[in-house]
């Protein structure tokens, strides 16, 4: 049987497959799933764990003698073979298609790797380890998903966002699971059982340095020159290092040339949001922006984003913090002599 991990713990709660097989490249999703494993077979009484990774040099034969050895003080155990690049070669797969076709008595085997290709979920060791019991396949959470795991993962500590709450922590935390998980972990930490506001999820991300800028690019793409002079002032007092800053003011004009230039060869928009995780709370202000500029013009800040790069790499003449914020403005819409002045060839 092959399923997602959104289905696991349905399918633990109906009862125990001898075999299981978890693949996938999240880090985090993949830990949550064998844990969640574990814990259902340390409910059913397999009390003992035996863990054997697998690396340069790994004698398949000992995996073998190991499962065929029981414990003095255990009846049940749990087998886990971790194994990172998911390529037993020709010895370990006769080695786990044996273990899969046979399962030693009393015990489940648990085999965990990283992402396996269309070719080897579908054939050879993975197929026989699949056909004996579980294969958990691990999918990345995709734009439309991720917010929807925010919110399961609120739930799960008491925790219920407003409107835009799952969003907000879906775009800071740039798609990625574990800095998501954090953040829900240090809100359930802060505000405890409840309802958590925007405002605070808000108040929580500014704290870090690192998601301020990005409210600074929220900020100029919202066209609001003043808000966005004000919080570039406040990261330069912070001595904030100018290349983080115009990181993030890079990532999002590079986003919105793409969008901008796919849209323009007549790809709906929900399709290139869609694409692109623009969440839904983000979207009016993305829209505001794409109305502001043409594909071209967005091309145009991500070269004077280029050459304000040279000049913090000491590879240019001129003042970063000055180049930084005639961008800012000119990311609002806010025309400045140096947004008119010509943009440098041959960069």
């Amino acid at each position: 049987m092959q399923i997602d991990s959104d289905r696991l713990p349905g399918l633990l709660g109906k009862g125990l497959a001898p075999v299981y097989l978890v693949c996938g490249d999240d880090p985090l999703l993949v830990d949550e799933s064998c844990e969640a494993i574990r814990q259902a077979a340390r409910a059913a009484g397999y009390a003992e764990r035996s863990v054997t990774s697998v690396g340069s040099g790994f004698d398949w034969n000992d995996l073998l003698l190991s499962s065929q050895s029981l414990s003095l003080f255990s009846r049940a155990r749990l087998l886990e073979v971790r194994m990172p690049n998911g390529k037993p070669g020709e010895h370990g797969t006769r080695i786990l298609s044996q273990l899969a076709a046979h399962p030693p008595a009393d015990t489940i085997l648990l085999v965990i790797t990283g992402k396996l290709d269309r070719q080897t979920r579908e054939g050879g060791w993975a197929k026989t380890l699949e056909e004996a019991g579980v294969l958990v396949g691990i999918r990345p959470l995709d734009g439309q998903r991720l917010p929807g795991w925010i919110e399961q993962r609120m739930a799960l500590r008491g925790l219920r966002g407003e409107s835009g709450v799952a969003d907000l922590l879906a775009y800071h935390t740039e798609g990625n699971p574990l800095a998501a998980a954090q953040e829900v972990d240090k809100l359930a930490l802060l505000y405890g059982d409840g309802v958590v506001r925007v405002a605070e999820v808000e108040n929580l991300l500014a704290d870090n340095t690192r998601f301020t800028v990005f409210g600074l690019a929220d900020t100029c793409l919202a066209g609001d020159g003043r808000s966005a002079i004000r919080v570039l002032e406040s990261l330069r007092a912070e001595g904030l290092d100018p290349i983080l800053v115009l990181w993030a003011l890079a990532r999002e004009a590079r986003t919105m040339a793409q969008i901008a230039t796919q849209i323009a060869q007549g790809r709906s928009e929900s399709g290139v949001f869609q694409a692109h995780r623009v969440w839904a709370s983000r979207r009016p202000m993305v829209t505001k922006a794409l109305r502001r500029f043409r594909p071209t013009q967005w091309l145009g800040m991500l070269v004077r984003a280029a050459r304000i790069d040279r000049i913090i790499k000491g590879r240019a003449e001129g003042d970063a913090w000055t180049e930084i914020e005639s961008l800012v403005l000119a990311l609002c819409g806010i025309r400045t002599q140096a947004a008119a002045a010509p943009v440098e060839r041959g960069m």
